[in-house]
């Protein structure tokens, strides 16, 4: 039997100093990082892990969401884990899931996770439409002004220009003289 830690950060600020650490003293022999998303599967650290199980080996994590962000993907990994005759671990959750009480735990907190997901997801597009309604809009600025925008269309619809030589002439991009003439075509 074999304890086997994973540990991953998502961005460059972030480092797995922390985890490691909770995971050696946690005696894994084996410790694999990463820097990726937890909403990826392309995780290349976490596949080889995975290839590594043996029966009687455990997946030890710092905390539940190091292993996956989406309660599904998480279901899924461990679904792997357990067909490996292997068991899983999350240190800060206190979660094994080597027993009843631990998978049904598991199974809870991945719950809750899905859904403070899904509430955070509501209160940020509540806010952008909020936002909105205010009329304040968010991306990036337009690169035309409103004048630009009616002498192109002005331009290009007369037939002066055609729409690459007013991109040209307005230094922009060919698509984004495509959209606005989309735009004005839509409008009519």
């Amino acid at each position: 039997m074999m304890k086997i830690g994973y540990a991953r950060i998502s961005t460059q600020d972030q480092n797995t100093q922390v985890q490691i650490a909770a995971l050696e003293k946690e005696q894994c022999g084996l410790i694999f990082h990463e820097q990726a998303s937890g909403g990826r599967w392309d995780r290349p650290e976490l596949h080889r892990l995975l290839d590594q199980l043996r029966k009687g080996d455990s997946v030890v994590v710092w905390k539940l969401d190091r292993l996956s962000r989406s309660l599904k993907d998480l279901l899924m990994l461990l679904e792997k884990i357990q067909l490996a005759g292997a068991s899983f671990v999350s240190l800060t959750e206190a979660i094994d899931t080597s027993t009843p009480a631990g998978r049904m735990m598991m199974q809870m907190v991945g719950a809750f996770a899905e859904f403070e997901r899904e509430m955070l997801r509501e209160r940020t597009k509540a806010g952008l439409e909020s936002a909105r309604l205010e009329g304040r809009v968010g991306g990036r600025r337009p690169k035309l002004t409103k004048q630009q925008q009616k002498e192109i269309i002005s331009l290009v619809t007369s037939g002066k220009k055609s729409g690459a030589d007013a991109a040209r002439l307005f230094q922009v991009h060919p698509s984004t003289i495509t959209r606005l003439l989309a735009r004005n075509r839509a409008k009519l």
